[in-house]
C-alpha cells in the first residue's frame, strides 16, 4: 500500500464516520450532565437518607455520607 492510498482511505473514513463521532461525543456530554446532577442530589442531606443510598447503590455511585444528627 502506498503513503497516498493510506491517506485517502483514513481521509475517507474520518469523512465518512466524523458526524457519527460527533453525536456520540454530544451523548456522551449530556449524560455526563446528567450524572452530575445526580451525584448532587444523591450527597445533598436535604433529601431522604435511604432513597439517596439505594439510588447510588443501584447507579454504582459512592453512598451518600450518613448524617449527623
Amino acid at each position: 500500500m502506498t503513503d497516498t492510498y493510506v491517506q485517502a482511505l483514513a481521509d475517507e473514513l474520518c469523512a465518512t464516520h466524523a458526524p457519527l463521532l460527533a453525536s456520540a461525543e454530544n451523548d456522551l456530554a449530556l449524560l455526563r450532565a446528567r450524572l452530575a446532577i445526580v451525584t448532587t442530589w444523591i450527597h445533598n442531606p436535604a433529601y431522604d437518607e435511604t432513597a439517596r443510598a439505594a439510588l447510588a447503590r443501584n447507579l454504582g455511585l459512592p453512598a451518600p455520607a450518613t448524617n449527623q444528627r
